[in-house]
């Protein structure tokens, strides 16, 4: 991770909590393990890690309480990035090189 200041977004469904189909707002599937230890960790290093999700703010009563049995305390929610963002874990983003248009990965 970077060592700027900033905050991390962690995409919700698919990334940090498994996800197959859409079953309600209140319904956050189990923790993917990998994904929890990540998140574990950086609250321990005392980064600044917040939910990024699509969902509507009727789900978040239903987030805040997830994170609170996974993480011992809610986390914050959001939908939109900004400049304090410095990286983005999400399961449907494909990183691409500033100003170029080019994936970071080669492929066209």
């Amino acid at each position: 991770m970077s060592g700027r200041g900033g905050w991390v977004g962690v995409d919700l469904d698919g990334t940090l909590a498994h996800y197959d189909r859409w079953r309600g707002p209140n319904h956050i599937g189990v923790p993917v393990r990998r994904m929890r230890r990540r998140v574990v960790d950086w609250l321990a290093e005392g980064k600044d890690v917040r939910i990024f999700t699509a969902r509507s703010e009727e789900s978040y009563p239903a987030i805040r309480a997830w994170c609170l049995r996974q993480f011992g305390r809610e986390l914050p929610i959001t939908n939109q990035k900004d400049y304090g963002m410095v990286e983005l874990w999400d399961d449907r983003a494909v990183q691409v090189v500033p100003n170029t248009g080019r994936r970071v990965d080669g492929r066209e």
